[in-house]
């Protein structure tokens, strides 16, 4: 039987620093997938000054980093206006460099994959920070150069396609996986998360809080639901982005703003632990390109609403009560069927179950090691834009 020769590929891991978002889940296990593969070589780089001493203990066994400091902002500045220095400078050669985050660095030879977890920064960019705003100018950069372009959804790769103006055969979905909780004793983890949450019977929102989100339709919806169900508490656990005004303003006019709880960043530990106690997990997400919280939601064995946006029906199937975002009184309509009808409750955890079984970081893994293949072979190809 045929062996695949060695792949060496450079992947960005500056996400895997600083709080651990929905990118940096998807770094991690994609590098831990790779790391274990007898046909892939791991080189790590982390686009940053400082802060990089911590990544050793992020990173699993068989990676190698490039040592070098990269300077974030220099870099940045430089490769938005051409293409030097190239990845090689500091990785050494290799066969593919991956951009798992929106960016990826010139190459001298390598081929190039970027990964475009969604299309805010194209459709949405009042939604957005000055940081993000660019990202369309640096993935058409890189598109325009070779890349070729990952997506976590059909609905971001016919969208990237279209928005970006290439050729759909390079671009590729790759589905993320489900997240693998670990082991829980019956109740430990439940009731560790009612603790830390400091009250028994909550709706969970977990993530940063930021414009996308939209945390203040989810705390309206709440205060209706809280009127008829006065045992009912609102938990918010992430940390504050630029979308904290926005949510201090709308707690603020809520009747019930003593039953809003607000957490700030959880530990991973503890989001897991607070997923497990929850009774409702809620993502009234204005656009997604994935929706990694709702997999995690249906992992833990709880019942998901949220929006009927983006890639969230893909991701959910019929395995979540689904709203239009922004209607409040339709989120709050599904809150409380959730919260107070334990047939529907019991249809949704087992759907849940279900469903997150198809989504497997395995696969991920196996489908991204192809395109990596497939893009090194046609290396220096030019796209048809």
């Amino acid at each position: 039987m045929a062996v695949d020769p060695l792949l060496t590929v450079a992947i960005d891991v500056t996400s895997l620093l600083g709080a651990r978002t929905g990118v940096g889940v998807m770094t991690h296990e994609l590098v831990t997938g790779l790391a274990a593969r007898p046909d892939v070589a791991v080189r790590g780089f982390a686009v940053t000054w400082r802060g990089r001493g911590g990544l050793a203990a992020e990173l699993p066994p068989g990676v190698t980093m490039a040592t070098r400091p990269m300077a974030a902002r220099p870099l940045r500045e430089a490769w938005a206006r051409g293409d030097r220095p190239p990845i090689e400078t500091w990785t050494g050669p290799v066969d593919v460099v991956h951009g798992p985050n929106f960016v990826v660095p010139p190459a001298r030879s390598a081929a190039r994959v970027v990964t475009v977890h969604d299309l805010t920064a194209w459709r949405f960019p009042e939604l957005v920070d000055r940081y993000t705003r660019d990202y369309p100018a640096l993935v058409a950069r890189a598109v325009a150069g070779g890349a070729w372009v990952h997506a976590p959804s059909r609905f971001v790769a016919d969208e990237a396609a279209e928005v970006l103006g290439v050729d759909p055969a390079r671009v590729v979905a790759v589905a993320n996986g489900a997240p693998d909780l670990g082991p829980d004793e019956p109740g430990r983890d439940a009731a560790a998360g009612r603790a830390r949450a400091g009250v028994e019977r909550y709706v969970l929102a977990v993530g940063t809080v930021e414009p996308r989100k939209d945390h203040p339709s989810l705390v309206a919806a709440f205060d209706r639901v809280a009127e008829r169900d006065p045992e009912l508490q609102l938990v918010i656990a992430g940390v504050d982005g630029w979308g904290k005004d926005a949510l201090d303003g709308a707690v603020a006019a809520a009747r019930h703003a003593d039953r809003i709880h607000r957490l700030g960043w959880v530990s991973t530990d503890e989001r897991v632990a607070l997923l497990r106690g929850a009774w409702v997990v809620a993502y009234p997400s204005v656009y997604e390109g994935f929706g990694l919280v709702p997999l995690e939601a249906m992992a833990a064995g709880v019942p998901v609403v949220t929006t009927r946006t983006g890639a969230i029906p893909e991701v959910v199937g019929e395995a979540a009560e689904m709203v239009d975002p922004g209607d409040v009184d339709a989120l709050a309509d599904a809150l409380e069927r959730v919260a107070s009808d334990d047939a529907r409750r019991d249809e949704l955890i087992a759907a849940g179950h279900r469903r997150r079984a198809r989504f497997r970081w395995s696969a991920t893994v196996d489908d991204l090691v192809a395109l990596y293949r497939r893009a090194r072979v046609t290396s220096g190809v030019r796209p048809q834009m």
